[in-house]
C-alpha cells in the first residue's frame, strides 16, 4: 500500500452514494474489514481526518465520526500531534488475510474443514438432512399447518394487548422453565383434548420440540446408549438424539406402530424409544393398544424411557381420538413432548415437555442452570389464547378443514392416479402415504414431480435402514383444495410419463 506525508493511501476504500447506510457508516465499516484482514496493519499510521475527508468526497466531520467509532472499537488510537494509528493490540504475528476482493479475484483454493467435537464429528455422519418447506406451501408439502385459514388478525390484537402492559412485565427475562400460566393452560388443554392428567410442575416450555429433543437427549443420553428410532421415522427428533450420543437402533414399523418385539431382540438393554404414537410420522399407521403395553412393560423392565412424541395429536378426524401413550403410563416412564408449533402456525416456535414425576426435579435443575427460555411475549399470549377459548375452537375449526382437504386429496388421486398410486386413508395427522404400483421407483417419482413443481418425499427419506414400505409421503394439511387438484393432475401426469418411459 502506498505511503506518503499524510498517512496511508487508501484505495481499496470505496463509498456508495446510492447506499442506505451513512456515509460515515460505510467508511467505518471499509476500514474496519481492511483492519482485520491485515491489510491495513498495526502500528501503521492513517490519513488526517481531514485527508480522509478530502481523499473521499466527504465532509471532516463524517470522517472525524468514522475515526471515533473505530477508537471506541480498540481498532485505531490517536497519538497526540501525531496522527491516528492501527491499534498495536491487533498484532498476532499472523499473515494478513485476503481482502473478499482478493478472495473473489483468485481461484478458491481447497482449506480444511473445522475441526469438531468428537461426538459432534461422529453425529454428523449419520445425520440425514431434514426436509427443506416452501415459503409459500404447495402440493404436497409436509408438516405445516393452513396459513390460509389462521385467524392472524385476533393473533395480532393480542400481541398489542400484551405489549402494551407495563414495561416491566414484558421486557424482562423469561422464566427458563416457562411462564406458569402457559404451563398451567396446557395442563388444562391436554386434560380435555388428550385425556393426559398432569400437574404445571411437570410442564417445562421450549423453543420448538426440536429444542424439547436436544435437551432431552442431553439430559439422558451418554455416547453410545442404545435408542430405538422408528424406522422410517421423523428426521429432526431422530438428529437430536444423535447428537447427543445416541446409538441409534431403527425398529421396523407395521401397521400397529412400533415393532417392540423386534426392538427387544435388536437391543435389549435400550437406553430410550422414540415414538409417534398417535400418527406414526411418515407411515401414519395409530400404535395399537396392545404394542402400547408391551413397549411400556420393556421400557419397566430395561429401566429405560419413551419419549412420546404426540406432534400432531389434536388432529383426529374419526370417532374417539387415540389416546396418549402417557395417560396409560402407570410407571412413570413417558416424556411427553408438544407442539403448538403445528396445531397454530411453524414460526411460534413453541413446544412443550411433560416429565414424568421422577424426571421433574432433573428437568428443573437443568432449566436452571442451562436453559435461556422461550420468548415471554409468545407464552403469555399463547396461554390467553387457551384461556379464553381461542384454541379450542381453533383446533375444532382446523379439523374440518383438514378433514376436507384429506378428502379432496383422496377424491383427487382416483380421478388421476388412474391406479398407478394409491392413497392410503387416514384418520389422523397432516399427511399420508401413496403406494406407488410396481415398476414405479419413489426416487425417480420425487424428483419427477419436483420438476413440475410437486413436493413429494420418498418414504425411504425418513428411513434409517431400508424400510419395507414404499411409497412417497403426500402431505394435505397446508395445500387449499385448488392446489390439491392441480398438484394431483400434475403427479398423475409424472406417473403415466414414468410408466410410459418417457422421463
Amino acid at each position: 500500500m502506498v505511503k506518503y506525508a499524510g498517512g496511508a493511501l487508501i484505495p481499496d476504500l470505496r463509498i456508495d452514494r446510492s447506499e442506505k447506510a451513512s456515509l460515515s457508516t460505510q467508511i467505518v465499516c471499509s476500514l474496519r474489514e481492511l483492519i482485520l484482514s491485515g491489510h491495513l496493519l498495526p502500528g501503521q499510521r492513517l490519513p488526517s481526518s481531514r485527508t480522509l475527508a478530502r481523499d473521499q468526497g466527504v465532509s471532516r466531520t463524517t470522517a472525524v465520526n468514522a475515526y471515533e467509532q473505530l477508537t471506541a472499537e480498540g481498532l485505531i488510537h490517536s497519538r497526540v500531534g501525531a496522527g491516528a494509528y492501527v491499534s498495536e493490540a491487533l498484532d498476532t504475528g499472523r499473515p494478513p488475510r485476503r481482502s473478499p476482493a482478493a478472495g473473489r479475484a483468485q481461484a478458491a483454493s481447497p482449506v480444511p474443514g473445522p475441526r469438531l467435537a468428537r461426538l459432534s464429528a461422529e453425529a454428523s455422519e449419520q445425520y440425514f438432512p431434514r426436509l427443506a418447506h416452501p415459503e409459500a406451501p404447495t402440493a404436497f408439502t409436509t408438516g405445516m399447518s393452513a396459513f390460509d385459514e389462521f385467524p392472524l388478525a385476533l393473533w395480532s390484537r393480542m400481541m398489542a394487548q400484551y405489549w402494551r402492559q407495563p414495561r416491566n412485565q414484558v421486557l424482562g427475562y423469561p422464566d427458563a422453565e416457562g411462564l406458569m400460566d402457559l404451563r398451567r393452560a396446557v395442563v388444562t388443554h391436554l386434560r380435555a383434548n388428550r385425556g393426559t392428567i398432569c400437574a404445571p410442575e411437570e410442564v417445562f416450555i421450549f423453543n420448538g420440540a426440536q429444542d424439547a429433543f436436544n435437551r432431552i437427549g442431553n439430559l439422558l443420553l451418554n455416547p453410545g446408549d442404545p435408542v430405538w428410532i422408528e424406522n422410517p421415522g421423523p428426521i429432526g427428533a431422530r438428529n437430536s438424539l444423535i447428537t447427543g450420543g445416541a446409538k441409534v437402533v431403527p425398529v421396523p414399523v407395521d401397521e400397529e406402530g412400533l415393532a417392540v418385539e423386534e426392538a427387544q431382540r435388536l437391543a435389549p438393554e435400550f437406553r430410550l424409544a422414540l415414538v409417534t404414537p398417535a400418527h406414526q410420522h411418515p407411515l401414519g399407521v395409530t400404535m395399537s393398544l396392545r404394542r402400547r403395553l408391551a413397549l411400556l412393560a420393556a421400557a419397566e423392565r430395561s429401566g429405560a424411557w419413551i419419549i412420546e412424541d404426540d406432534y400432531v395429536g389434536e388432529f383426529h378426524y374419526g370417532g374417539h381420538p387415540p389416546a396418549t401413550l402417557k395417560s396409560i403410563d402407570s410407571g412413570g416412564r413417558v416424556i411427553y413432548v408438544g407442539t403448538f408449533s403445528k396445531s397454530m402456525f411453524a414460526a411460534l416456535r413453541l413446544g412443550y415437555v411433560v416429565a414424568p414425576p421422577g424426571l421433574a426435579d432433573a428437568f428443573r435443575r437443568v432449566a436452571g442452570a442451562t436453559m435461556q427460555g422461550a420468548a415471554s411475549s409468545l407464552q403469555s399470549v399463547m396461554a390467553r389464547f387457551i384461556e379464553q377459548g381461542h384454541f379450542s375452537t381453533h383446533i375444532r375449526r382446523m379439523r374440518r378443514v383438514y378433514a376436507e382437504r384429506r378428502d379432496r386429496l383422496v377424491a383427487a388421486a382416483e380421478e388421476h392416479f388412474g391406479g398407478l398410486m394409491e392413497v392410503v386413508p387416514t384418520d389422523t395427522g397432516f399427511q399420508t402415504i401413496g403406494r406407488l404400483a410396481p415398476g414405479l421407483r419413489e426416487e425417480e417419482v420425487a424428483q419427477a414431480a419436483a420438476r413440475r413443481g410437486v413436493v413429494v418425499a420418498p418414504i425411504s427419506r425418513f428411513a434409517i435402514a431400508p424400510p419395507s414400505q414404499k411409497g412417497v409421503v403426500l402431505g394435505f394439511s397446508a395445500v387449499p383444495p385448488a392446489r390439491i387438484d392441480r398438484g394431483a393432475a400434475e403427479l398423475g401426469a409424472v406417473l403415466r410419463d414414468l410408466r410410459a418411459g418417457r422421463l
